[in-house]
């Protein structure tokens, strides 16, 4: 799995590392976790430059942020919420999840848009309270950068450091990604059988 993530980025370059980085805004159950590192590996190499990488990923994943945070934008908390219900299971989206980023961006304001890119359950979803609160666009690229700079860095760091044991921990870390793989589907599954049950549980008896 390992191999195959890496030989991903090395042909795609940097278009894939865009690519894969907007998919996972827009799409939560694929990782940075497992993108990140690997880019910085191929960056060590020398394939890639680091900044190219890191330039890469962030415009990767602010093109992958403007989806939800135009849907926020035009369709408000209402809309949102009826997509979530009609529409919502492949995505994992329920209405609940709204109500919480929305209750995380009154809570810490606009910084909450660079806070949540440091937090895997929320760093999708929070794109969509900054549009329903009509958070002008610049601060929110401003705040979506920062967060996923620091961010990208740190996996990319981890990815770098990586590389010049990556022979003598290859094994530990073809296992690792295979642990994170496994817990991110077996995440997904739960997410799409449970859809909509809590919602069930919690409405009146006839």
């Amino acid at each position: 799995m390992a191999d195959w993530i890496i030989n991903f980025i090395q042909s795609g370059g940097y278009l894939g590392v865009a690519v894969l980085m907007l998919l996972e805004n827009v799409f939560p159950p694929i990782p940075s976790e497992l993108v990140l590192p690997f880019a910085g590996y191929v960056a060590a190499t020398g394939q890639l430059h680091p900044a190219g990488v890191l330039v890469a990923a962030v415009l990767g994943s602010l093109a992958g942020a403007l989806p939800w945070y135009w849907a926020g934008w035009h369709l408000g908390s209402g809309g949102l919420q009826t997509f979530a219900r009609k529409h919502g299971r492949l995505l994992t989206l329920e209405p609940e999840d709204i109500d919480h980023s929305e209750e995380w961006f009154r809570r810490h304001g606009p910084a909450s848009v660079g806070f949540g890119r440091l937090v895997p359950a929320v760093r999708s979803v929070i794109s969509m309270p900054a549009g329903i609160g009509k958070m002008p666009m610049r601060p929110f690229l401003f705040w979506s950068a920062l967060g996923t700079i620091a961010w990208s860095t740190l996996l990319l760091g981890l990815g770098y450091v990586l590389q010049s044991q990556y022979e003598q921990v290859k094994g530990g870390v073809e296992w690792v990604t295979r642990g994170v793989l496994v817990v991110m589907i077996a995440w997904y599954l739960w997410r799409v059988l449970r859809f909509g049950k809590s919602r069930k549980s919690k409405s009146p008896s006839a």
